[in-house]
């Protein structure tokens, strides 16, 4: 048992803090702690991603060794961090106990530090349930997971519920797929539920390729144990008991996260032919793509996974009628997944209480591009264009520039211009502008992006004619 500890200071681990220097930065933290002889007092602890990816190495810092049971609104938020920066941080924050002002939050256009996590304009506004661990457990760790309620939704659909039940909760619930098409999940878990057969399977698309997006990635690598749960729970609830994890092997600490928390389940008997002493069985195991980005699409990920060459086949059939192997497939995205656990728990009506009655629940998006606060958000589904790139974005970056446009929907979706900013993210009204809601890739771009090139990149119309301002256009490229 591991001694408690007066503060825990939650160094982000995300690919993104650590291409910025986390390692470094916690090698410096934890050597200054015992140079000051307070290493048994506070610990660092390296987190999944916490969001805030353009202001990387980041950290929140916790002052009570409970605040996993309960936590305060206290919690200190630090960006920007460097080796260099670790000896005055540690002495005003970790001995005096003061924010150390110099790496607090500061707006673009103020002065002012914002030193409490919860003022921040960038967090205050999200509601978070996909990612409602995010920067608050070890991934790593699957007790941490368990404190944070992990497995208790596995615990009462295995010893509470029949599969039918289940699937009701997840229909009337709302949620729709995450993945981009929309398709209500509980219809998919209805039919495979429905369809007989001596197996099936149950497989997780984290094969993400649209430009700007790397929602999936962070939520693998933040919260491995969310996304494996949701699968085991389509497991029990559609009577199947083999998944796959399809993961790009471009995502090598999503893939090690995933395994190292698919190795604790087995151990802890939570994968494997007697889960939970109750019976039933369930294994998983990840097959890494190749990053071909058709393999995206369902059909050709099946393919990939049985061995062959990862092309779309014709849709004669739906997959939980007729898809790996022949056999009977439920597949849906990361994002989709990790939602199932806190509706079994908190109930289809909690769900419904967030987003819109077509599009129910929240949304993850990677808010990137001409963006001042670049990085992970999550949002009611009835939140405007406007509000999340402006009031948790913090607008366009360069005074002189303008906000000319927001691409949603990766390669199949659109670009949607200022006029449409005040519309809700839900899938009906971001469709009737001309995009889709997609996977969650959101790239901001200001007024001096060309859009002729930027709408080739895209593949989103072919454009006749040159703008005629920007360098591309004049020179012909």
């Amino acid at each position: 048992m591991e001694t408690a500890v007066r503060t825990h200071a939650m160094l982000c681990g995300g690919t993104g803090c650590m291409a910025s220097g986390t390692n470094k930065v916690k090698a410096s933290l934890e050597e200054e702690f015992r140079k000051k002889g307070i290493d048994d007092e506070a610990k660092v602890v390296l987190s999944g991603c916490n969001g805030f990816c353009a202001k990387g190495p980041v950290m929140a810092v916790y002052p009570d060794e409970t605040f996993y049971q309960d936590i305060t609104p206290d919690e200190t938020f630090y960006q920007d961090i460097t080796p260099e920066d670790v000896p005055a941080l540690v002495e005003e924050h970790f001995l005096k106990g003061r924010p150390y002002q110099k790496l607090a939050f500061k707006e673009h256009d103020k002065k002012i530090a914002i030193p409490s996590i919860h003022d921040i304009p960038f967090f205050k506004h999200q509601v978070l349930v996909v990612l409602k661990n995010k920067g608050l457990i070890d991934p790593e760790r699957i007790e941490d997971y368990i404190t944070m309620d992990g497995y208790k939704a596995l615990s009462r659909a295995l010893t509470l519920m029949k599969p039918e039940e289940i699937v009701k909760i997840v229909t009337d619930s709302g949620l729709r797929g995450r993945g981009g098409a929309g398709f209500p999940t509980g219809k998919k878990w209805e039919l495979g539920l429905k369809i007989k057969s001596d197996e099936k399977y149950v497989i997780c698309n984290g094969d993400e390729g649209d430009p700007g997006a790397f929602m999936d990635r962070s939520v693998m690598e933040s919260d491995p144990h969310s996304v494996i749960e949701g699968m085991i729970l389509c497991g029990v609830a559609t009577e199947s008991h083999k998944g796959y994890i399809y993961v790009r092997a471009e995502y090598p600490l999503a893939v090690k996260r995933l395994q190292i928390a698919i190795d604790q389940c087995y151990e802890s008997g939570l994968l494997g032919s007697n889960i939970l002493g109750t019976g039933f069985a369930f294994d998983l195991e990840i097959y890494q793509g190749a990053g071909a980005f058709v393999c995206g699409e369902a059909t050709a990920l099946m393919r990939s996974i049985e061995g062959k060459r990862g092309m779309p086949r014709p849709k004669l059939w739906r997959s939980a009628v007729k898809g790996l192997w022949d056999r009977p497939t439920i597949l849906n995205n990361v994002e989709t997944l990790a939602n199932i656990p806190q509706i079994i728990l908190n109930g289809a009506g909690w769900y419904r209480t967030l987003g819109t009655e077509e599009s129910a629940g929240t949304k993850v998006f990677a808010l990137t591009g001409d963006i001042h606060n670049v990085g992970l958000v999550e949002v009611p589904m009835d939140t405007s264009l406007r509000k999340i790139i402006f009031d948790i974005g913090g607008g366009i970056p360069k005074k002189k520039r303008k906000f000319k446009a927001v691409q949603l929907g990766g390669p199949s979706g659109g670009c949607i211009p200022e006029e449409f900013l005040d519309i809700p993210v839900t899938y009906e009204a971001i469709r009737q502008s001309g995009a889709i809601v997609g996977s969650g890739g959101m790239v901001v771009m200001d007024d001096s992006t060309c859009m002729v090139n930027t709408a080739k990149f895209f593949l989103d119309f072919t454009a006749d004619e040159s703008c005629g301002k920007c360098v591309p256009c004049r020179i012909g490229t």
